[in-house]
């Protein structure tokens, strides 16, 4: 099992910046790709941002050149480093880590992706 706390949302005035992070505990030795997704009121959830354990990164149009993705492998953590906040970014972000296949005491263990809880990101205009 892999556990995911997410923190650092909050409220911000257009054009401001915040930073998320998530913090992944448990059976993290099987996580490659992490990454931030978010979901409006009314919409479907959308991918921000995702990151794999050797650095790649790829990023919804929308945020490119204001939102940034990063890892710190030693602390088991990513970060979504959101800056020029608009109202539009205004959602819950979740964070998400993809558990590859893998093998372990005899057993087969599929691809499972586990989820954060959610924290809040309000953009007042």
């Amino acid at each position: 099992q892999v556990q995911l706390v997410e923190s650092g949302g909050g409220l911000v005035q257009a054009g401001g910046s915040l930073r998320l992070s998530c913090a992944a505990s448990g059976s993290i030795f099987s996580i490659n790709k992490m990454g931030w997704y978010r979901q409006a009121p009314g919409k479907q959830r959308e991918l921000v941002a995702a990151v794999t354990s050797g650095g790649s990164t790829n990023y919804a149009e929308s945020v490119k050149g204001r939102i940034t993705i990063s890892r710190d492998n030693a602390k088991n953590t990513v970060y979504l480093q959101m800056n020029s906040l608009k109202a539009e970014d205004t959602a819950v972000y979740f964070c998400k880590a993809v558990r590859e296949p893998y093998y372990s005491g005899g057993y087969y263990y599929t691809r499972h992706d586990y989820w954060g809880q959610g924290t809040q990101v309000t953009v007042s205009s």
